[in-house]
């Protein structure tokens, strides 16, 4: 009887070992689940000036990105009434219509309607020089873009290399140079070269944009400056 009872006992104990290796074994091949707000906290002290930039360079995209496509807007409309105007001799209604437009466009040929009676050349010139100052206003903080787009992978690769150094320092402490160790230490650091990276992409990407979108503008600006210009020569062609 008592062999009975110890030969179930061992049974039992048996099986419940069988169930705890099974149970650690499965945990084991179920790695933990890697979330990216954790891995983006774990970056450490250098993830806050990558985070400022990237929110600095999106506010400035944005931004100039809406002021630019409103300088590049169709101005036909605008164009039309100036030289009904002009053709009809009502240049205080052209130059009227001009301020009211509060455009790129309607600021320089407003500055050409005021020095008609000139010459040309005065026109001209007076009309380049507030295109010169809109196009300045157009390209306000782009530059800052490109800063970012160029700093960000920079504080990546100093994050990433700070953490090195203090992975390298603990091992030369502990003498514990387990792969686990290194790699575990160092894919935490890499997060910022990734961060930092991403955000230099993504401003740099913005910069071209914007200055594509730019150079659109002052194209149309000069188009339709040499346009008004023709119109001013006619009558004395």
């Amino acid at each position: 009887m008592i062999l009975l009872f110890l030969q179930a006992t061992n049974d039992t104990a048996q099986r419940a070992v069988d169930t705890l290796n099974r149970a650690v074994q499965a945990g084991a091949a179920q790695p933990h689940e890697l979330r990216f707000g954790d891995l983006l906290l774990k970056g450490g002290w250098v993830m806050v000036p990558i985070g400022i930039l990237a929110v600095l360079g999106l506010v400035i995209f944005f931004e100039r990105f809406f002021t630019i496509r409103k300088a590049g807007l169709n101005e036909v409309a605008l164009m039309s009434q100036v030289k009904a105007n002009v053709s009809s001799g009502k240049l205080d209604s052209a130059i009227a219509i001009c301020r009211n437009s509060n455009s790129p466009l309607g600021r320089m040929l407003q500055k050409g309607l005021m020095r008609i009676g000139r010459p040309i050349k005065d026109i001209e010139s007076a009309i380049e020089n507030t295109g010169r100052l809109e196009v300045s206003r157009l390209e306000k903080n782009i530059g800052i873009l490109g800063i970012v787009a160029g700093i960000a992978p920079m504080f990546g690769f100093l994050g990433t290399i700070a953490g090195v150094i203090k992975i390298f320092y603990d091992i030369s402490q502990t003498d514990n140079i387990s792969m686990g160790v290194i790699s575990g230490g160092l894919y935490v650091k890499m997060v910022t070269s990734a961060a930092g990276l991403l955000v230099g992409i993504v401003a740099f990407v913005g910069y071209n944009i914007l200055q594509m979108m730019v150079d659109k503008v002052i194209l149309k600006l000069e188009t339709d400056s040499v346009e008004f210009i023709d119109l001013l020569e006619e009558p004395s062609k």
